[in-house]
């Protein structure tokens, strides 16, 4: 990444097209090892002209190939990358230059150059091993090519427009920005503050779209007020942010104080906020989330600040991709150290089980055991569904609640669930604590809270409060007795509830609060793994 901001950082200086592509080239053969590059852009309908070249400079602007010749022209008319791991002279697609001498390259990959899913050239790597090329290396080649179209097109927007100090030395700061961290909260989170600073809006926010909720989820803001950062998620249908997902071009409110469809008039009144434009953020033409700008008064957006914020957005997505699969990969080496950890957990758990004399059938016991290695694997499937770091602690109750509902309600019960309030983003760490905790409520709800009532309702609500979370699980069946004391009762999965609420530094109590069982959890959230 940093080469690519050294990149950015010499393509402000480029006085023309060539130079820029001369630069592109030279890196890009850094930044994937290939052994030679070309860049090939389009003129006229379907020619494809050599602009520039680590191998052959001299054919620079000569050099011209007509509709879907070779494997540059296929992945032109196509709009799809095309990778060949060896021996790609005996391709019957390839296609030699002329007057060329055949060098000893044995694997090739066109990547094509695309704006707004319209070619408009090619990037062709060559290699003189045979490489293989699988997923990971397939997706990290493709970002590469849409980074390069997206300083092409970033270079003749500001430079047509007399603004290429400006708006390049923009793009710059935020790759600069990319490249301090490798983690997504705190790369959004500059983002915003920069284009906000950059622009002089009164608050911008990024939302990400929650695809399985069909939601756009606030994940970073400026906005100082505790208010706005807590904003509710918001269904794709109800909003103007959907709306620019869903139109894949931006949305301009000119007043969001009297638009009848935005959600929030008070504290947009509140905030001064006025006019609102929504960028949508999208990869590969899929939509990943939602850049929105508020000004402070009644304006409209021009032409060029518009262009701007679209090729900011096209960074923003980028970045967050390039953000996930670091993650990702991260985790991956420190996978084994966290399955060490909850297989430790597990051993734990089975000694305390081992010392309760409680259970009158191995095959209750066994249940237990194996109810609570679900709870822990739940937060993995979680964990590599979402964001990779951090999961959503009402996603996990969900999760739960679904399974307890399934496999431990009696049949003769009718007992309705409920799970309510904020999706608290936890660590890994807290997150399959929480999951433990919540797993033994909901589990000491069903089995205890309706020996007698035959039906009820079990409710789980979570409240995040100035970083204190608290996670209450109530139900409405059988009463505690008056003498009751959780710190000493004989239940098993109660004691595990207190030791993980002391692991967590936090507080657990239960007691009948208005004719209801309600047992409490509060901790406060961890801002690090």
């Amino acid at each position: 990444m940093n080469k690519l901001v050294a990149l950015l950082e010499r393509a402000t200086k480029a006085d023309s097209v060539s130079a820029l592509t001369a630069e592109l080239v030279q890196v890009l053969v850094q930044l994937t090892g290939a052994e030679s590059c070309d860049i090939l852009l389009k003129e006229g309908s379907d020619t494809l002209v050599l602009r520039a070249s680590t191998m052959y400079p001299e054919l620079l602007g000569r050099l011209r190939l007509g509709k879907q010749v070779g494997l540059c022209g296929i992945a032109l008319a196509s709009n799809t990358p095309v990778f060949i791991e060896a021996k790609v002279q005996d391709d019957p697609r390839y296609a030699r230059y002329p007057d060329t001498h055949e060098h000893a390259f044995e694997a090739e990959a066109v990547l094509p150059l695309a704006s707004a899913d319209i070619p408009n050239g090619v990037v062709l790597l060559r290699f003189t091993e045979p490489t293989e090329f699988p997923a990971e290396k397939r997706l990290e080649l493709e970002q590469a090519a849409v980074m390069t179209q997206l300083i092409i097109d970033v270079w003749r927007n500001a430079y047509g427009q007399g603004t290429r100090h400006t708006r390049l030395g923009a793009l710059s700061e935020v790759s600069k920005t990319i490249a301090q961290s490798p983690y997504l909260e705190e790369i959004l989170q500059l983002l915003v503050n920069y284009t906000a600073q950059q622009f002089n809006y009164r608050v911008c926010t990024v939302r990400l779209l929650d695809e399985a909720r069909g939601e756009l989820v606030l994940r970073a803001t400026q906005a100082p007020a505790k208010a706005y950062q807590k904003k509710r998620a918001i269904k794709l249908g109800e909003s103007f942010a959907g709306q620019a997902i869903a139109d894949n071009q931006p949305v301009i409110v000119r007043d969001v104080q009297i638009a009848d469809e935005y959600i929030g008039h008070d504290l947009a009144v509140e905030q001064g906020l006025r006019s609102m434009i929504c960028i949508p953020l999208t990869m590969q033409g899929r939509p990943i989330g939602v850049l929105s700008c508020y000004t402070a008064e009644v304006r409209d957006f021009g032409a060029d600040e518009i262009k701007a914020l679209e090729t900011l957005a096209k960074q923003a997505a980028v970045s967050i991709e390039h953000a996930k699969m670091q993650v990702r990969n991260t985790l991956m080496q420190e996978m084994h150290h966290r399955v060490k950890n909850n297989l430790q957990q597990v051993a734990s758990l089975l000694r305390l089980q081992m010392r309760h004399s409680s259970y009158k059938t191995l095959e209750d016991a066994l249940g237990d055991c194996l109810n609570r290695i679900l709870a822990i694997s739940s937060v993995h499937d979680l964990l590599s569904r979402d964001d990779l770091d951090h999961v959503g602690l009402r996603s996990i109750a969900e999760t739960l609640v679904h399974h307890q509902q399934s496999s431990f309600l009696l049949p003769d019960r009718k007992v309705r669930f409920e799970v309510r309030g904020s999706d608290v983003r936890l660590n890994m760490t807290q997150a399959t604590q929480v999951a433990l905790v919540l797993n033994e409520l909901i589990q000491n709800a069903v089995e205890h809270g309706f020996e007698d009532s035959l039906e009820g309702e079990i409710h789980v609500t979570v409240e995040d409060s100035d970083e204190e979370v608290s996670v209450w699980v109530s139900n409405s069946g059988d009463p505690l007795p008056d003498d009751f004391n959780p710190t000493v009762s004989s239940h098993l999965g109660l004691k595990i509830v207190d030791n993980l609420a002391r692991g967590l530094n936090g507080k657990f109590k239960m007691s009948n609060v208005l004719g209801w069982t309600v047992a409490e959890v509060t901790f406060h959230r961890s801002t690090s793994e």
